[in-house]
């Protein structure tokens, strides 16, 4: 693991450390806030999501890109679904 160094304003930090401190009582009793801990569970959250979003956007562009042969295919099947 690596140690890096971060600016923080206040407002976000003493947010930090309330979700720190909350953690630390939901895991068993008083534990001393883990900054760092909740830093590294934001960052895997941020990427998930990140991740997510762009696997969405190159799906849609995909759909797009093939709309009308999607739609075409649709309409065939309803219409043999229709003669069943």
């Amino acid at each position: 693991m690596k140690t890096i160094a971060i600016s923080i304003d206040e407002a976000s930090l003493a947010a930090v450390d309330r979700l720190a401190q909350g953690a630390g009582r939901r895991h068993g009793g008083v534990k001393k806030a883990n900054r760092s801990e909740v830093v590294r569970q934001a960052v895997r959250e941020f990427l998930a999501h990140r991740q997510r979003h762009e696997r969405e956007e190159r799906d849609r562009r995909i759909l797009s890109a093939h709309r009308d042969e999607i739609e075409r295919q649709a309409a065939a099947l309803l219409a043999e679904q229709a003669e069943l």
